[in-house]
């Protein structure tokens, strides 16, 4: 496979969402903007050593670029045979996952619980950047169960740094490893913006992303004056129209929900194609279900979107009366 040209960096970005950030998401939202980051779902090491068919777990269309894949492991050789093999898959960067605390992860000894062991991230990190040429980032928690102070993730930063690792994504809350389920990790834990603040200050070599409760395009240009870059997440999903604004800066006059219908259009001809080749309908149409948020007659739009996962067929494009004379 052929590796694509480099793309520029992107600011804002999606972050990457274990069932949420498919290929068939990150195609969806490709059409609404070509300039947000995308990254993969965090893809384990094993299942990258012992699958047989790694074009299925890993190929993805070119119109998703600039992607990253986000990898799950603790195994620094692991790691770094995964790296090689994904490589020459032509992703912009890999970045390892230092922030999941669901308990199938932790089980695994690899995701938030990782943050506790800064040297065994920085051997994983290192061992990584000898395989690959590519950059090796590392998405991470500001703090797990009672590890948690700001000298601490200070030092994380800087043990892992030290291993070739120059850009850090840091999810603004502490993770609890037990009594907390991970939806409940993504809101409960209060967010602490200003660590990740002085972090940037503290290390201004270093890319410094930040992420946690950011909802929309406004927050995230304000979060860029005190960092690199700003990761999103649940919102990406609920209200995945946002990103246009990135495209198309002046929407004054704009027909949103016309421009909107140009969208479903395009992913309709795409769910077609993939539906005849075998995909889930689900998993082809769960994207969809945000993209007329706000909008008067979204609710009658999921509805329809529900019965045709229910029937397991493709919604009649007709389903755009809906909106027809709005």
């Amino acid at each position: 496979m052929q590796k694509q040209p480099k793309q520029p960096k992107s600011l804002i970005m999606v972050a990457p969402m274990m069932g949420w950030t498919t290929r068939h998401y990150r195609y969806f939202l490709r059409l609404i903007s070509t300039k947000v980051g995308l990254f993969t779902e965090m893809i384990m090491t094993g299942a990258i050593l012992n699958n047989i068919y790694l074009s299925r777990l890993l190929d993805y269309h070119d119109s998703e670029q600039p992607l990253s894949i986000q990898l799950g492991g603790s195994v620094a050789t692991e790691l770094a045979q995964a790296a090689k093999i994904v490589e020459a898959y032509g992703y912009r960067e890999i970045n390892l996952n230092v922030g999941c605390p669901s308990n199938r992860v932790q089980a695994g000894c690899f995701g938030a619980v990782l943050f506790k062991t800064p040297a065994l991230v920085a051997e994983c990190i290192a061992k990584m950047k000898a395989a690959v040429a590519l950059p090796v980032t590392v998405k991470t928690r500001i703090g797990v169960d009672d590890v948690e102070s700001y000298d601490f993730l200070a030092g994380f930063i800087e043990t892992v740094s030290q291993a070739g690792c120059q850009t850090f994504i840091i999810h603004a809350r502490k993770a609890w490893l037990s009594g907390l389920s991970p939806k409940a990790n993504r809101t409960v834990p209060p967010l602490n913006y200003a660590w990740v603040y002085q972090i940037k200050k503290e290390f201004p070599h270093l890319n410094i992303v930040i992420n946690g409760g950011i909802q929309n395009l406004k927050q995230a240009r304000e979060q860029l004056a005190y960092v690199d870059g700003v990761m999103i997440g649940r919102a990406a999903w609920y209200t995945p129209y946002l990103f246009r604004a990135l495209d198309l800066p002046n929407l004054e006059g704009l027909n949103t929900v016309q421009d909107r219908m140009s969208i479903l259009q395009r992913y309709i001809s795409y769910v077609k194609k993939s539906f005849r080749e075998g995909e889930n309908i689900s998993h082809l149409l769960q994207p969809l279900f945000g993209l007329f948020h706000g909008v008067p007659g979204a609710r009658q739009w999921r509805k329809c979107l529900t019965r045709a996962i229910q029937m397991n067929e493709v919604p009649d494009i007709a389903l755009q009366k809906i909106f027809s004379k709005r």
